[in-house]
């Protein structure tokens, strides 16, 4: 159940409560490049690459002269593209310094990422912190104030120490980072708006690297303010470990109503594609039943009935076709990201968890007879056998996609699009 429902802007554009009355804002898929982004063709090619994805906010490195100066060339070259994502520039160290000096790469990001232990140091932190709020103003920017436990402003740390070490009953080491993240978070948020930042225009997110962590702060900065919260742990790993840690530690935060953005920041294998971190992303809130993006393919584990690896190739073949088609399909289809495919390998669970959903297949086990009942809307239909399942079983699914979500389709009344337009983001 989400529970923010206060209006949140990026740039012109409002989602939450302010726009849609007591609909709270959806939870949002974010992303983040790895390439140079002083290289635009890369950088547009990849920021490309997770839009299609399904990514609905995009951050990239600002962290030199040559990448701000790309910056405008990267979001004049999505826009021809069609793509209108927005993108997050990521700042630290000379944030101030860039956003002075490109004046073009200011207008061009819709938010810019402050880290509030990397703005500057003693005297000069104020300064430079005003200075790229004072931007954000003039442009109409949101400003994300991303505090990270692994660069955690060090003055405040040292005082919140020797304040501490004075109390009759002082926090642990571990409590103490807590509190000095969240602190740092709160007061930075307040310190923007008092400098004139529209409070819509804050979101605020806390990182660190375990779930258990993560949980605890997030609960306690979701009890002490109302700003809209970015959801990720700031070093998930790779592979399994990386998704079952984001899994474990969003999905907690999320059933409670906590997160207002999310990330899944995996570590790429080599030469794995940037966008399965959006994949991830996508499948914790599609699960939880909290929005949909694309058909989820329901299919069984595989057991001493199914020697055979054919239900399973087909099972990733359908998961795969229907997420390639999902950039299409999401405007010319509206609804479909709801609708339920079941690729099953034996009789035992085969029909009946064909039946349940919109699209179903049950295949024969060992042993079984060489056919293949499918089933659409609960009836069979067709039984399917031969050496072409594969392609009969998808083109009933593209017809099935075609008859009941264009316009004016028999399902387009019935079901209610969860899915909201790219630009409106948190």
């Amino acid at each position: 159940m989400r529970k923010k429902t206060r209006q949140v802007m990026v740039g012109q554009v409002a989602v939450g409560g302010g726009l849609y009355g007591t609909v709270p804002a959806p939870v949002v898929v974010q992303s983040m490049t790895n390439t140079d982004t002083a290289d635009a063709k890369s950088t547009i090619a990849q920021v490309y690459a997770l839009w299609q994805a399904g990514s609905e906010v995009v951050r990239i490195t600002v962290n030199s002269p040559e990448a701000a100066a790309q910056v405008a060339t990267i979001r004049q070259g999505l826009d021809a593209l069609g793509c209108d994502v927005p993108l997050v520039g990521d700042f630290h160290y000379n944030g101030h310094k860039l956003l002075q000096a490109y004046p073009d790469c200011a207008k061009a990001l819709a938010k810019y990422r402050i880290n509030p232990g990397n703005v500057g140091k003693g005297s000069k932190r104020d300064e430079q912190f005003a200075s790229m709020i004072e931007t954000a103003i003039t442009y109409k920017k949101a400003v994300r104030i991303g505090v990270n436990w692994g660069s955690l402003d060090q003055a405040k740390m040292a005082k919140m120490m020797d304040e501490n070490a004075q109390l009759a009953t002082p926090l642990s080491a571990d409590d103490l980072m807590k509190e000095a993240l969240i602190q740092s978070a709160l007061e930075s948020a307040e310190q923007a708006v008092h400098l004139g930042l529209d409070a819509n225009q804050i979101i605020i997110s806390c990182k660190v690297s375990h779930v258990q962590d993560l949980v605890t702060v997030y609960r306690a900065l979701s009890e002490r303010c109302e700003y809209p919260l970015h959801l990720g742990l700031t070093e998930a790993g790779m592979g399994s470990k990386g998704i079952v840690a984001s899994t474990a530690a969003l999905s907690l935060l999320l059933q409670e109503g906590i997160g207002d953005t999310i990330r899944v920041s995996l570590t790429p294998e080599p030469n794995e594609s940037r966008t399965t971190e959006v994949v991830v992303a996508q499948e914790i809130l599609q699960t939880m039943g909290i929005r949909s993006f694309t058909p989820l393919v329901t299919a069984c584990p595989g057991c001493g009935r199914t020697t055979s690896t054919y239900f399973q190739e087909l099972a990733m073949q359908i998961q795969a076709y229907l997420r390639k088609q999902m950039p299409a399909w999401r405007m010319a289809y509206p609804g479909v990201a709801d609708m339920s495919v079941a690729v099953m390998g034996c009789v035992v669970n085969g029909p009946g968890e064909s039946k349940l959903a919109n699209i179903g297949i049950s295949l024969p086990g060992t042993g079984e007879t060489p056919v293949a009942p499918v089933f659409v809307d609960g009836e069979k239909t067709v039984t399917l056998k031969g050496d072409h399942i594969a392609q009969e079983f998808q083109a009933i699914v593209e017809h099935y996609v075609k008859k009941n979500y264009a316009e004016g389709g028999q399902l387009r009344k019935e079901v209610t699009p969860k899915i909201i337009p790219i630009q409106t983001v948190n």
